[in-house]
């Protein structure tokens, strides 16, 4: 039933499918999330768009669907992005869709004005995926492995006088001129990295296919969580034993548990300011938790919310997500601006939802494909945590390795 509500989307120029692949959840919970169709919605670029986000949000009482763009903090901090960006999603755009569907593995539930017209279409639709390729494009790194690793030491200089304690540096894979099907692509990448924050995610002609395993942000009630991830470790499938040994070398890593603290210290501050005192704490530090491709070490913050603060207020607070960022926030992103080569867009921001009753989740965009389908303009990003113990040549070997998965969809689709 769920491919045959994915098959359904492809008629719909805009549509959210949120698949979190029943990963670790109780028997029954939702398993995916589909909006598809526009009643309202708001595109804004940095300046104005979180206030334009909150009266959005105070003009209905609705589902709404959509993103968080990793620059927007030119707007919290006032900075500012002159990288180039060939995708061109916009800096936050949401939707309150025509049709809500709720899939578990027990039911299909639909919102929408006629959801019997919906069933019947999703009944009828076919359930297969036509497989495609393998594609003919060539994949780049926009920046060699020479070039990482000496911008890697100039990070470390950086740390090393104090400018910052942890930064996040990505670099960004790309091809031109490609042209493929991004049905296919979710589908092989869902297969290859079925992970618990996954989105199929179409506006008009931008597409972002998303294997992520990162949230960034939860609210149920008065409490809300994040969930940073700091530290990887390549699975070992062959061996049960050797898959193990890097599982507890995970957990014992001095680079990765300091990195991993760093982050929790930054978004336990971040909650701090929302939260009511007293009440941000830390409910699982240095768990380890296993995924196809590789292990990561995933730590829980949580708090209890002032009353009557606002969607975007919450955001203020703590976006960009520290995980992508680094500490202190404000003067990492600046250097992020000044290394990277590529303005990140929708990569390393927060897609998601938010429910009629104001509750909301959303998740990191990571291990994520961004495609252009207009220009052929595919692009995937991949990058580490640098800290004062990161090895230049281990963090260029964990970044290979992350963008592993999302080349042998590419490649062997």
């Amino acid at each position: 039933m769920k491919q045959k509500v994915l098959n359904w989307a492809k008629r719909f120029n805009t549509f959210c499918f949120l698949d979190n692949h029943q990963y670790q959840l109780e028997p029954h919970t939702v398993e995916c999330l589909l909006a598809a169709g526009i009643k309202r919605q708001l595109t804004a670029n940095t300046g104005n768009a979180l206030g334009q986000l909150q009266t959005f949000l105070g003009a209905g009482n609705s589902w709404l669907f959509g993103h968080l763009g990793y620059d927007l903090k030119n707007e919290i901090e006032q900075l500012s992005s002159s990288n180039p960006d060939k995708i061109k999603f916009p800096d936050l755009f949401f939707f309150e869709p025509e049709v809500v569907i709720r899939l578990s593995a027990t039911e299909l539930v639909i919102e929408s004005d006629n959801p019997h017209l919906v069933y019947k279409g999703i009944t009828e639709v076919c359930a297969a995926t036509d497989e495609v390729g393998p594609y003919s494009f060539t994949i780049q790194s926009l920046i060699s492995q020479k070039e990482y690793i000496s911008i890697i030491k100039k990070l470390k200089q950086h740390i090393l006088r104090g400018d910052c304690y942890e930064i996040n540096f990505c670099q960004e894979f790309f091809a031109e001129n490609a042209v493929i099907d991004p049905f296919s692509v979710y589908k092989k990448l869902s297969k290859v990295s079925p992970n618990p924050f996954s989105a199929l995610y179409k506006l008009n002609d931008k597409w972002l296919i998303c294997a992520s395993p990162e949230r960034f942000l939860k609210r149920k009630g008065p409490q809300i969580l994040s969930q940073p991830i700091k530290g990887t470790a390549k699975r070992i499938l062959n061996s049960a034993a050797e898959d193990q040994k890097s599982k507890v070398g995970l957990l014992n890593s001095a680079k990765d548990r300091s990195e991993n603290v760093m982050v929790v210290d930054l978004v336990r501050n971040d909650l701090a300011k929302i939260c009511k005192e007293g009440t941000v704490k830390v409910d699982e530090l240095y768990g380890i938790y296993s995924f196809p491709q590789v292990h990561q070490m995933i730590s829980t913050v949580s708090g209890i919310l002032k009353e009557e603060v606002p969607f975007s207020e919450i955001i203020r607070a703590t976006f960009p997500m520290g995980s992508m960022t680094g500490a202190p926030k404000k003067r990492v992103m600046q250097l992020i601006e000044q290394y990277e080569r590529t303005k990140r867009g929708i990569f390393s921001g927060a897609i998601g939802y938010i429910s009629p009753d104001g509750d909301f989740d959303f998740n990191v965009v990571i291990r994520s494909i961004m495609y252009n389908a207009s220009s052929g303009y595919l692009s995937f990003e991949a990058g580490s945590g640098i800290t004062y113990y990161s090895d230049p040549e281990l963090e260029w070997e964990e970044c290979v390795l992350k963008a592993e998965a999302i080349k042998y969809v590419l490649e062997k689709i």
